[in-house]
């Protein structure tokens, strides 16, 4: 029921070997002869120009990834309105997906707000909630998510349309913030409890991937990523990291009260297996560790 005037979108960037990232919105659009725009620096005076002349009533961001100028949100008379990947005001910022599954949240959602020159503070438009599944990373959540925006996305507009939005101030006392994601936030901390590595684990996948290095007696330190984890219950106490089990089909890592059963694993350079298929190539014994560094 709405127009869409153009997509503006970040330039094509190549990645190894050059290649060109797979771009599916601009691709959509193309295919719907909708004007694509991908300008350096959306704020640029050729820039403002343009969302200027497309005479828009009102702007829908989606993780564009460059912070809006005053004159560029002054644009179109509807103002602009940004969809968010989480129940603001929690998780501000770059990862908020990641952020609830590594905090262990229960739920999370969508939040379309409008936008102000301060970072995802401005009134709330609308709101989606979901409980986030025992197994589910932060791609998988991430998916269910686009699907949960998209009809809510076309039931603001209407609104907007119609005069008939209500704007909910953002409680400040309840802000969290959800900063961008940097490789060493994969670095799996095994003094922490079964059920915040389960969530560290799920969070850190597509990226930047969970981690740690296994010392093993007589072997260089081997990098690990793991891919999933399942907490148990675990008796003995020794310290956090050290195998506890090493069977033909078990891998059990001390965590912090507990233990985690390495589900899937990926060693550097291979692909992804099951924990079984890693120990019928590995010699890991009960005493070997996971550690934070690849010290011998």
């Amino acid at each position: 029921g709405h127009e869409v005037a153009a997509l503006f979108t970040q330039p094509d960037r190549a990645g190894r070997g050059h290649h060109h990232h797979p771009h599916p919105l601009k691709d959509e659009a193309l295919a719907r002869a909708t004007p694509v725009f991908q300008p350096e620096n959306v704020n640029s005076p050729d820039s403002l120009a343009d969302l200027r002349r497309l005479g828009a009533d009102v702007f829908v961001v989606a993780a564009y990834g460059q912070i809006l100028s005053a004159e560029l949100l002054a644009t179109p008379r509807w103002g602009a309105i940004n969809l968010h990947a989480s129940l603001l005001p929690k998780y501000r910022g770059a990862a908020p997906v990641q952020y609830a599954i590594w905090k262990g949240e229960a739920e999370t959602g969508v939040t379309i707000f409008r936008i102000e020159p301060k970072l995802d503070a401005g009134p709330i438009l609308a709101v989606a909630r979901t409980p986030i599944e025992p197994n589910e990373t932060s791609g998988d959540l991430e998916t269910r998510l686009a699907a949960l925006a998209a009809p809510l996305l076309a039931k603001t507009l209407a609104q907007i349309a119609s005069g008939a939005t209500e704007e909910l101030p953002q409680d400040r006392s309840a802000v969290t913030k959800a900063p961008r994601l940097k490789k060493s936030d994969g670095l799996i901390d095994w003094s922490r409890s079964p059920a915040a590595i389960d969530c560290q684990v799920r969070a850190m996948q597509p990226w930047p991937k969970p981690y740690s290095y296994l010392l093993t007696h007589g072997h260089e330190p081997l990098r690990l990523i793991v891919l999933e984890v399942e907490p148990v219950e675990w008796a003995p106490s020794v310290a956090p990291g050290t195998v506890v089990e090493a069977t033909r089909e078990w891998l059990v890592v001390q965590a912090d009260h507990g233990a985690v059963e390495l589900v899937r694993v990926q060693p550097a350079g291979k692909r992804p297996m099951t924990a079984a298929e890693f120990l019928r190539g590995h010699a890991v014994r009960v005493g070997d560790r996971f550690d934070s560094t690849p010290r011998d």
